[in-house]
């Protein structure tokens, strides 16, 4: 089973932290996003990854050819304008050769539930899609896919409904298995109103014309959209991911306390007197001025703290 993982986004919610990079290389503890949804995928048994990116993210190219340890096959096509999911597939159906599992580079979910997705795609009773469920409140009804069920059978998916339309309270996540069949149908998919070629146009169009599209629910997931999100995601990595802590700093000035969980990239500095931690993510090449304070925080590469400040829930670029 292929992997193929739609990163072209440039995350235009999360300006100004995507300015100098897009959504997908953004770092949950010195791994870019999409690099720990790969993973993900991979410890299932994927070893075989289609990444969908921007012509202009040089950034993700490189990473993968230079810098990953990912044992896996990575090719990449270019979606040349940014124009939906059905689109990104479109340009990576060439090299789709199986089956295959499609991912969004911001979209983590447990390990058991992306093992239960593949099972059900390999299991004789859906072969030709499953879709990875979850309930969802009413006021996010109307900015999900929505779908309706016959018992375990998806049979109608709606993109964006009203909520007083929805045919349920059951989004569905961009994570899925797919036959090729999808395929097919992806040419026929029209722009939307917003402009863009929904997938769920082509979702649809598999359940009503070969049926036997499953659903697998799941409970909880992590997704990347905001900068709330950003720190969440490396908060939920210090204390629940299993990474080995780093605590790499260039220097620690007198009197500086730090407090775990705590992730340091090299080459940051660190004035005296100051307090860093707990849930604090410092990457690369950093500042942090004396007596400065630090907490729930994230440092991008290269910024830079003032003596005596104080952040707490920020992102700092």
């Amino acid at each position: 089973m292929q992997g193929v993982i739609l990163a072209a986004g440039k995350g235009s919610r999360l300006h100004p932290i995507t300015v100098a990079r897009s959504k997908a290389m953004l770092p949950i503890l010195g791994k870019p996003i999409v690099s720990r949804v790969m993973r993900m995928l991979a410890e299932c048994g994927i070893d075989d990854f289609i990444l969908v990116v921007s012509p202009e993210d040089y950034d993700i190219t490189r990473y993968f050819r230079r810098e990953s340890t990912l044992e896996a096959d990575v090719r990449f096509v270019y979606q040349p304008e940014r124009k939906g999911m059905a689109d990104a597939l479109c340009c990576a159906a060439p090299l789709i050769s199986q089956d295959f599992v499609l991912s969004a580079c911001d979209n983590l979910v447990p390990q058991d539930d992306v093992a239960r997705l593949i099972a059900t795609m390999r299991a004789a009773e859906y072969p030709n899609g499953v879709l990875t469920l979850m309930p969802v409140v009413p006021e996010r009804i109307a900015s999900g896919a929505i779908v309706e069920m016959d018992g375990g059978m998806v049979t109608r998916i709606v993109e964006k409904p009203d909520p007083e339309e929805a045919p349920s309270d059951i989004a569905s996540l961009p994570l899925y298995a797919f036959s090729r069949r999808i395929l097919d149908y992806l040419p026929e998919v029209r722009p939307s109103l917003r402009g863009e070629y929904e997938l769920q146009d082509a979702i649809q169009m598999l359940i009503d014309r070969d049926g036997k599209v499953g659903g697998v629910l799941i409970e909880r997931r992590l997704t990347l959209t905001n900068a709330a999100d950003l720190l969440a995601l490396n908060r939920e990595y210090l204390t629940h991911g299993g990474d080995t802590s780093q605590l790499a700093p260039a220097t620690v000035g007198p009197g500086t306390q730090l407090i775990t969980p705590l992730h340091i990239d090299e080459g940051t500095i660190i004035g005296r007197d100051c307090v860093i931690g707990p849930n604090v993510y410092i990457e690369r090449n950093c500042r942090v001025g004396d007596g400065a304070t630090l907490r729930d925080a994230i440092l991008l590469r290269g910024s830079k703290v003032a003596d005596y400040a104080k952040v707490t829930h920020e992102v700092i670029v």
